[in-house]
């Protein structure tokens, strides 16, 4: 009698940890992964007037190749990223976004806009 409950146990532990692995999720995933089409513009200062740039968002969080880019991008759209000595913060909401940047150049303070767009 008592070999057939360890026979028993075994197979329901059996069970239990075939259907734990299975529903275990592949990779962690935020609303905005994905690759982003990012235009920024200076309305003040001697920073570039307007640059591209393609970033990658995976997990919520911001890079770009060969960039000093780092941030995160929340489960709402909150954006906070900084590039290169400069910081950007604003909201995407589906496949679009906006906000406002502030760096320097040379030690001279410029700011401006940024949009987005989801590729």
């Amino acid at each position: 009698m008592r070999h057939n409950r360890i026979a028993e146990f075994c197979a329901l532990f059996l069970v239990f940890a075939a259907t734990a692995l299975t529903a275990a999720p592949a990779a962690a995933q935020t609303p905005y992964d994905g690759l982003w089409n990012v235009t920024i513009v200076t309305k003040a200062g001697s920073c570039e007037p307007s640059t591209r740039s393609t970033l990658t968002v995976a997990d919520g969080k911001v890079s770009a190749a060969g960039a000093d880019v780092s941030g995160s991008i929340g489960r709402e759209g909150l954006v906070r990223v900084s590039i290169g000595g400069a910081y950007a913060n604003g909201q995407l909401s589906g496949n679009a976004g906006s906000g406002k940047w502030n760096g320097a150049s040379a030690g001279v303070p410029c700011s401006g806009r940024w949009e987005a767009s989801r590729q």
